[in-house]
């Protein structure tokens, strides 16, 4: 349970974007606030809940395809949200238990939550920062108390980018992490898209409701995030094509994009 000074942080009277999260993919870590405006969207436009789940099911292949097929064994998981199935640490050490894990979000909640994430295996390391997005250097800073910066990094942002509202200055904050991270390092991003009416409608919905806004883009604009990075194929596309699993099969034209670059 959050400690006094945690709980008074924690405003149940407005919808919240990592709690709204929850409730569509299926976790109990939400209010009735955000259960309504999260009821409300769906009948506006039902498909935000499979871009919820296929965007939830992207993070497990990408984290596979790293650990696996490019031997990262270090991720710095910026926006983390609320813990669920299959989170990033867990992905990773069930394909190689010496990862290590570093979660970084500034929300009460998701430090409310934190214990959660703070599991790993014996040989592995996982870590929670209570750290900020508009303050890359020192996310990187207090993240290299458990990670090599030397050394290769899965950067993860998931979902996260679209509550940054200037798009020029969401690209500056990605270009700064990726600044301190070394050759051989990967990005991994992927978020809502303004690809069809209902997401634009959900994404106004939401936006009005008095939650903290969250912007849709374009998908050139995703494609933006990856500018001077080796992307890695079938290169920036919808959640459920990026490397699909049996899973995937069927899962449509949600509005969701993503894309995983490596650092030359």
């Amino acid at each position: 349970m959050p400690d006094d000074s945690l709980r008074a942080r924690i405003d149940t009277s407005k919808p919240h974007s990592a709690r709204f999260w929850n409730y569509f993919v299926g976790g109990k870590d939400n209010y009735e606030v955000d259960r309504e405006i999260g009821d409300q969207i769906k009948s506006i436009f039902p498909g935000l809940v499979d871009v919820a789940v296929t965007s939830r099911r992207f993070l497990g292949r990408a984290v596979r395809y790293l650990a696996e097929e490019q031997g990262v064994r270090q991720f710095l998981d910026v926006g983390t949200g609320l813990p669920t199935a299959d989170n990033t640490h867990e992905v990773a050490q069930r394909v190689a238990p010496d990862a290590r894990i570093v979660y970084v979000d500034n929300d009460p909640i998701v430090l409310a939550h934190a214990n959660a994430l703070l599991t790993s295996t014996p040989e592995g390391r996982t870590a929670y920062l209570d750290a900020d997005l508009y303050d890359p250097e020192a996310v990187l800073k207090a993240a290299a108390g458990t990670l090599d910066l030397s050394q290769p990094v899965g950067l993860m942002i998931l979902n996260t980018l679209g509550h940054v509202a200037d798009y020029e200055q969401a690209r500056e904050l990605v270009r700064r992490l990726m600044a301190g991270l070394p050759s051989g390092s990967h990005l991994v991003i992927s978020d809502s898209t303004a690809t069809s009416e209902g997401m634009i409608a959900a994404s106004e919905a939401y936006n009005s409701s008095g939650a903290v806004p969250y912007y849709v883009r374009s998908v050139s604009e995703i494609s933006g995030f990856f500018e001077g990075l080796e992307l890695v194929e079938p290169g920036v596309v919808r959640v459920p094509d990026w490397r699909p699993g049996p899973e995937d099969a069927g899962a449509g034209a949600v509005d969701a994009f993503c894309g995983l670059g490596r650092k030359p």
